[in-house]
């Protein structure tokens, strides 16, 4: 499959990383167009194994993987090591997401890298972060979530706790790792060195919360949990399902007066300001929760999107996968699949007009190892089995065999 070349071409990012937050980053610089080696040690990384499943394929591990070459590595072993070393030499980016201090052991701190290569940029993605009072602990998703008080801004007044059903705060720290390498990139320009990037969970929770962080450090308010929001910032029940309303703005006000039939709504002096209709909120809800009952979804969200009124059918997974939004735009892309045959995998998420979006396959483990090794390092395939014999390397593991839909 001929792929187009990306704004990132020539750049060779090594990804270290695990699970999310840090794989992720790397995907991002995949899809425009860096060329990112996996490093997975033996057996393949443990995501591979995480469900859910197409056809014997994870979902999970494609999202964060596929587009990829996969490296068979060792690093237990110190001629897995000297690879490596090898490669920062020829390297870009080097991504980790391992314990603050646990790449150190290794050998790989940023200054043994900077030995290596000046001009290589660490990014370290973490838990707690490279320095703080929680540095040395680890942790996942949630955890930015708990840290930062999202948890309890999220749901409803009198609920317990309650976590985002999908990982955003990996996602957005993934975000953050790659800006950060994307800024050290335009900076060596100028310097011809390179630097670390140091981001965590902890730190992407807090930009969730600054707003309601920076108001109770400066007048004490805390901020009280709101469920879907009330009056014109709600989610109402229609007939057949759930739709999306977000009309606050003082310009759309009028227009939205007018569509649910309460045109004397726009010269009331209850409602005449964002600040008032906030401080009349439940009669504006008692009234919309009878319009929207009244109508479907399909019904309530034309007549409301299409005079220009923020309003969206709040979709199931079912109706969200099949939306034409979702396909139109390329968001997901079937690719070809070593196990599952063909999968959808993140797509064209960052479009840009001359560059291309390079989205490829997920690799099996240690698929393009001698690839890797002979073409960038210049070892021999004897050289290659060697290391292959020690368990410093391996060249590829058996792709499992896929199940069949009723296996899944």
């Amino acid at each position: 499959m001929s792929l187009p070349k990306g704004a990132l071409d020539g750049i060779r990012v090594l990804d270290l990383g695990r699970y999310q937050a840090g794989p992720r980053a790397s995907l991002v610089m995949a899809r425009l167009g860096a060329e990112v080696i996996k490093v997975e040690g033996p057996g393949g990384d443990e995501s591979r194994d995480h469900g859910p499943f197409v056809r014997g394929q994870s979902a999970y591990w494609v999202q964060y993987n596929s587009g990829k070459k996969s490296l068979g590595l060792n690093l237990r072993t110190e001629e897995g090591k000297e690879v490596l070393r090898g490669l920062v030499k020829v390297s870009d980016i080097l991504v980790q997401n391992f314990r603050p201090g646990t790449i150190a052991k290794m050998g790989f701190s940023y200054e043994n890298l900077r030995k290596l290569n000046k001009g290589i940029i660490m990014v370290n993605v973490s838990a707690y972060g490279q320095y703080g009072p929680y540095s040395s602990r680890i942790g996942f998703d949630p955890i930015g979530q708990a840290i930062s008080g999202m948890m309890m801004l999220t749901g409803f007044e009198g609920m317990p706790p309650i976590t985002t059903a999908n990982p955003i705060i990996d996602r957005i720290t993934s975000l953050h790792a790659c800006i950060g390498a994307l800024a050290a990139l335009h900076e060596r320009e100028t310097s011809g060195e390179g630097q670390c990037v140091d981001v965590c969970l902890a730190d992407t929770g807090y930009t969730m919360t600054e707003i309601q962080c920076s108001a109770f450090l400066g007048s004490g308010e805390d901020t009280p949990r709101k469920g879907n929001g009330k009056g014109t910032s709600n989610v109402y029940q229609a007939s057949d399902g759930w739709v999306l309303l977000s009309a606050q703005s003082n310009n759309i006000w009028p227009r939205f007066c007018g569509v649910v039939g309460k045109p004397e709504w726009a010269e009331d002096p209850r409602f005449a300001t964002r600040s008032s209709r906030d401080a009349n909120a439940d009669a504006i809800t008692e009234e919309l929760e009878g319009w929207f009952r009244s109508r479907t979804v399909a019904e309530a969200v034309g007549v409301i999107a299409d005079v220009g009124i923020p309003c969206q059918a709040v979709n199931r997974i079912p109706e969200a996968a099949t939306d034409p939004h979702l396909h139109e735009r390329e968001i997901l892309k079937e690719v070809p699949d070593p196990v599952a045959g063909s999968i959808h995998v993140s797509g064209k998420n960052i479009k840009l007009s001359r560059s291309g979006a390079v989205v490829g396959s997920a690799p099996t483990a240690g698929q393009h190892t001698r690839e890797i090794l002979t073409s960038l390092l210049g070892y021999s395939d004897d050289k290659i089995d060697g290391l292959e014999s020690t368990g410093a390397l391996y060249t590829g593991l058996e792709a499992r065999e896929a199940v069949t839909p009723q296996d899944e």
